[in-house]
């Protein structure tokens, strides 16, 4: 047996619907019907499957490719103004492993806030701001740019409290003007425009499991 082209040996392990397994030459069928989806979601849009209050929500933005069975989920959320990168799988196992925190997948985000962030307070967000719910974990934090007394930052997370960034700006004293997700973990959010969404190549899936330590 060989998968990707490469002979088999005990304790191998291959991913449904992503590697290809042959014996002798011929393709095993190896498919349940697992989807990946890249989607840069717009602001507005609500990251659940449903919304009882019958607004846009992520699945509505893939139309048909949900089939209307609510199969697929969103792996973390953004809050309805919040934009950028969402995966949406039916894949519950490697769903759960990217935003386990032991496994320390990030999450890269761009925070554009008023006023420009001073030092100290940067250096606050990198070690911890405390919220009401405990203080946050550590993160990479940094001011990549700045302008007419805003400033844009870059934060990574690993692990993350709900809507962390925001609040922790706020109890900071900054009003935040945007916030926008670009990666998680090797997934970027490339050229899809607001409201477009493709279907992850099997190499992408491979390396996601990957980085969850399969």
């Amino acid at each position: 047996m060989t998968c990707n082209g490469n002979t088999v040996v005990l304790g191998d392990r291959a991913l449904a619907d992503v590697d290809v397994l042959s014996v002798d030459g011929i393709r095993v069928e190896n498919t349940p019907g697992l989807e990946y989806y890249a989607l840069n979601k717009p602001a507005g849009v609500i990251t659940t499957s449903r919304d009882p209050q019958g607004r846009v929500t992520v699945l509505d933005l893939l139309g048909e490719k949900d089939g209307g069975s609510g199969r697929l989920f969103a792996v973390g959320r953004l809050d309805k103004q919040s934009t950028g990168l969402i995966l949406l799988t039916n894949d519950g196992f490697l769903a759960n492993r990217l935003m386990h925190p032991s496994f320390k997948v990030g999450r890269e985000y761009r925070v554009e806030v008023e006023p420009v962030p001073a030092a100290g307070d940067l250096a606050l967000l990198r070690k911890g701001v405390p919220l009401e719910d405990g203080i946050t974990a550590k993160a990479r934090v940094s001011l990549v740019g700045k302008s007419g007394g805003r400033g844009l930052v870059a934060m990574t997370l690993h692990t993350g409290k709900k809507r962390q960034i925001r609040r922790s700006f706020e109890y900071l004293g900054y009003r935040v003007l945007s916030l926008s997700r670009l990666r998680v973990g090797s997934l970027g959010l490339g050229s899809l425009r607001p409201g477009e969404y493709r279907r992850l190549d099997p190499g992408e899936v491979r390396e996601l499991y990957r980085q969850t330590g399969l």
